[in-house]
């Protein structure tokens, strides 16, 4: 399960950098007309970088896959594929309201996603096994969904209140979260 989703992840970041179109033109001032589709890209890229890193650790630490792990896993899978489209539609149309607000549902569903697979393997595992005790309250990914609705509603305001916020929530996981890797060292 986890080289499969390794590759669909590498696939969805391919499919995202496809988005990028070469400028028109041959001189620098051509590129600047793609700062905003770039800086969305970058978020974008973050973000499938953080799903990648905390899936693989929160993989090497369950010890069985069930079938609704299998499940749970393709659902965030899911999620995670509409990240090229919706980063596309934000970064071509320069932070709209409706393409801001539709790439925070994508954020959105794509972390009630993965907080779904990490409940069904923590079901599975128990409550108190040792990645129950690592994941402890689990502050950061308990307050990101909250910070999302926050963002899509503030896109009805300011759209670049909503991309701050979005930019806030990565920020946030950047951080590295070493519960789980202190988990694997010590077993």
């Amino acid at each position: 399960m986890e080289a499969y989703s390794d590759a669909v992840i590498a696939i969805i970041m391919t499919i995202m950098v496809l988005e990028l179109r070469p400028p028109e033109g041959t001189d620098w001032a051509a590129l600047q007309p793609l700062v905003p589709v770039f800086l969305v890209y970058a978020l974008s890229f973050v973000y499938l970088g953080i799903y990648w890193n905390n899936h693989h650790h929160l993989l090497q630490a369950t010890t069985h896959i069930t079938g609704g792990i299998l499940w749970a896993n393709l659902n965030l899978l899911f999620w995670l594929s509409l990240f090229p489209f919706a980063t596309g539609w934000m970064g071509e149309n320069h932070a709209a309201t409706v393409p801001t607000i539709a790439y925070g549902i994508v954020l959105l569903l794509a972390g009630v996603a993965y907080y779904i697979l990490q409940s069904v393997i923590l079901r599975s595992e128990g409550p108190n096994s040792a990645l129950a005790t690592a994941l402890g309250r689990d502050l950061k990914g308990k307050s990101s969904p909250v910070i999302y609705v926050v963002a899509i509603l503030m896109a009805f305001v300011n759209p670049y209140i909503s991309l701050a916020l979005y930019v806030v929530v990565a920020a946030m996981w950047l951080i590295p979260d070493r519960r789980i890797e202190r988990l694997l060292s010590t077993s």
